[in-house]
C-alpha cells in the first residue's frame, strides 16, 4: 500500500501557489505605481513653487541715477526720470521731447530720418503743464535707461548748466537750435494777430 506524500512546511500547491504569487505580483505593481504617482506629485508640487515665484519686479530695473527714455505705443518718445512704476502707470518728471524744425512733435519713426531736431523741455506749451506726466503702463510699448555721454543726456545736461534757476516760459518761442544736440526752451504760443485792431 502506497504511503500519501506528505508535503513540506511552506511548499503550497496548485491554486494556492498561484494566487500567492498574483498577489505578490499585485503588491510589487501596487508598489511601483505608488512611488510613480509620489514621483509626479513631488515633481508637480516643484514646478509650481517654482512657476509661482514672481518674476523681478520691473520698477528694479530704473536706475535713477540715469534718465530714462519711455516709448509710447503712439511713437512718442519722452525722456526724463521715472519715479514710480507698476502694472498701471508710469510717473515721469523732469521731462524733455524731441520737436522738428517745424514744431510738431516727433513720433520715434520720423525722428530717424529728420536731422532738423531740437529736444524740447516740457512746461512752456501752451496749456502750461507741470513737469510730471503720469502715463497709463497700457500706453507703453518699452523703455530703457540711457548712457550718460549719449547725445541726449549730454543735451539735457548742458541745458540744465545753461538754466540753473529751472525753465522760464516766455510769451514767444525761444529757440535755440534745431539741431538735435542742443536744447530748446519752448515758450507759449501767443500770437499778438489774434488781437483785434481799432
Amino acid at each position: 500500500m502506497a504511503m500519501p506524500q506528505q508535503k513540506m512546511p511552506g511548499q503550497k500547491g496548485g491554486w494556492n501557489k498561484t494566487r500567492r504569487d498574483f498577489l505578490a505580483l499585485g503588491d510589487r505593481i501596487g508598489t511601483n505605481a505608488l512611488l510613480f504617482v509620489l514621483t509626479l506629485l513631488v515633481a508637480a508640487v516643484a514646478w509650481f513653487i517654482y512657476a509661482a515665484k514672481p518674476p523681478t519686479p520691473e520698477h528694479q530695473f530704473v536706475d535713477s541715477t540715469k534718465l530714462q527714455a519711455v516709448f509710447l505705443n503712439t511713437g512718442q518718445v519722452y525722456f526724463g526720470n521715472i519715479t514710480s512704476l507698476n502694472n498701471s502707470y508710469f510717473v515721469l518728471n523732469g521731462i524733455y521731447y524731441l520737436q522738428s524744425s517745424n514744431g510738431s512733435s516727433t513720433t520715434t519713426s520720423s525722428s530717424t530720418s529728420n536731422n532738423n531736431l531740437s529736444l524740447v523741455k516740457l512746461g512752456c506749451e501752451l496749456h502750461a503743464p507741470y513737469d510730471q506726466m503720469v502715463i497709463n503702463a497700457n500706453e507703453v510699448t518699452f523703455w530703457e535707461n540711457l548712457q550718460s555721454d549719449g547725445q541726449v543726456a549730454k543735451a539735457i545736461d548742458q541745458y540744465k548748466q545753461q538754466n540753473p534757476n529751472g525753465q522760464k516760459c516766455s510769451s514767444t518761442n525761444s529757440s535755440s537750435s534745431t539741431s538735435s544736440s542742443n536744447l530748446q526752451n519752448q515758450g507759449n504760443t501767443n500770437n499778438n494777430s489774434s488781437t483785434s485792431k481799432p
